[in-house]
């Protein structure tokens, strides 16, 4: 039996030589870019790729090898690819992305739009980033906030997207892919629940309690304590303050802010009802211009994938290899095709820097649709 060190200094010793040959590789890989950046040709050519994987695969001798062969091949052939893209870049064949730079949102001679009543968080989250001066107006639904848009109703309007505790507003992320709108901005926003009642209500004369789905999700654990309690989804919270005070029922209450409170004239019947008390919402500002201003570093992208083995893992290594951070990845279903998905992503960048550049370029080429939301 061979002692370890001697074994393993056999294996530095092959690592050396596969180092070496790897460095010849790419040599090689450096004179494709070229040819391919004289001629216009495409840096995947899949067909070739797949001859090639199954030439070598062939040569092993029993499966655990082959598949240990086309994984080792698929990775080189990746990296191959990765370093085109940079080539291709450096030498001014950059991609093309259809986004205009402007230094700053107008905050005057543009209307905004946002989904409830004055008082939800939307209106908080409007005012916060535009100011309080700005002209806007409400509708009934978010997908009514976007044809507004669509309509030319409205320059902007404001969404939200995700909630720290409560996750993904998955019908925003479905409205963005459908309506191929952009985001240009964002705005956090501190979110601090209170259970809301009129003048004679307090918690023992409570039996019904509205809001909207997420806040009631993001309240789980006091209306846990109150099982006797109905739970009624509305459109908003502000909607559901709105609803308490009309109806002036002291069984009825709304989780709602504070700020509904004074807006509605009800009383707080108990202050920070929410699970988390850093809990907040993050909210977009979607238009149907493709802008993005300056300095801008989040970008949004929807990639759809082949339905195979490795897809998604390939897509993610665009961001590793460019050294990008991947901030969130969420999936939605793709409508009309069962069981496969989309992939909505977050990254830090801006469009004009190379790495991005590259990353956008690998991701185009290689997968079945690619779609930039914004960079904000």
């Amino acid at each position: 039996m061979k002692d370890l060190l001697e074994i393993r200094e056999e294996i530095d010793g092959i690592d050396q030589k596969i180092v070496e040959l790897y460095k010849e590789r790419m040599k090689l890989t450096s004179e494709v870019a070229v040819y391919k950046i004289a001629t216009g040709k495409r840096v995947l050519d899949r067909e070739r790729e797949l001859i090639k994987l199954n030439t070598l695969e062939a040569f092993a001798e029993d499966d655990f090898s082959k598949h240990g062969i086309r994984a080792l091949f698929e990775q080189i052939m990746a990296t191959s690819r990765r370093k085109q893209y940079q080539l291709l870049t450096e030498n001014g064949k950059g991609e093309e992305l259809d986004f205009t730079e402007i230094k700053e949102i107008p905050k005057e001679q543009i209307r905004v739009v946002y989904q409830g009543v004055e008082g939800a968080y939307a209106h908080l989250a409007l005012a916060t980033y535009f100011g309080a001066q700005t002209d806007r107006f409400h509708v009934e639904t978010w997908r009514d906030a976007m044809e507004a848009i669509k309509n030319g109703d409205a320059d902007y309007a404001v969404l939200p997207f995700e909630n720290s505790s409560a996750g993904i507003i998955a019908e925003n992320y479905d409205l963005l892919k459908e309506y191929g709108f952009y985001i240009i901005g964002e705005q956090k926003i501190q979110v601090n629940h209170c259970l809301l009642g009129v003048e004679q209500a307090d918690l023992s004369s409570i039996k019904t309690v509205y809001s909207h789905p997420q806040a009631l999700a993001q309240c789980s654990k006091m209306l846990e304590a109150h099982r006797e309690w109905e739970l009624i989804p509305l459109k908003n919270t502000a909607v559901a303050a709105k609803k308490v005070k009309d109806d002036a029922d002291p069984t009825q209450a709304a989780i709602a802010s504070s700020l509904t409170s004074e807006l509605y004239d009800l009383h707080i019947l108990s202050q920070s009802v929410q699970n988390n008390s850093t809990n907040e919402t993050r909210f977009i500002i979607v238009t149907k211009k493709n802008e993005y201003i300056s300095g801008a570093g989040k970008i949004s992208i929807c990639v759809q994938l082949k339905h195979e083995s490795g897809a998604l893992y390939h897509a993610l290594s665009h961001f590793i290899y460019n050294g990008l951070n991947m901030t969130s990845i969420e999936s939605r279903p793709i409508q009309g095709r069962n069981w496969e998905y989309q992939f909505f992503i977050d990254f830090d960048g801006n469009l004009k820097d190379a790495a991005v550049q590259n990353a956008l370029r690998g991701l185009k080429e290689e997968t079945l649709d690619l779609q930039i939301f914004g960079n904000y």
